[in-house]
């Protein structure tokens, strides 16, 4: 399966996403325990100044800096997926 990834500081608000890749170390345990894993599905609330980035998992809303979600890799879900979100 071809997945187009594009890093999570460059998604449109509103977008329904699946995350493809997340950073190695010490970045990578905290977004785990905050549920921000490979697979998982999500969607963009809000895209702050600064280039902070607001993500919905589930009903947890999560901020996620700029220059970590520089790192995050994220693929659009097919409308089909989008009821996962």
């Amino acid at each position: 399966m071809k997945t187009n990834a594009i890093p999570l500081h460059e998604v449109k608000k509103g977008s329904r996403l699946v995350v493809v890749e997340i950073p190695e170390g010490q970045s990578r345990s905290k977004l785990i325990r905050l549920g921000v894993v490979k697979g998982e599905f999500v969607r963009c609330l809000e895209r702050l100044p600064g280039g902070t980035v607001v993500i919905q998992k589930h009903r947890q809303e999560i901020a996620i800096g700029v220059t970590l979600a520089r790192t995050i890799l994220v693929a659009y879900v097919n409308t089909e997926e989008q009821t996962k979100a």
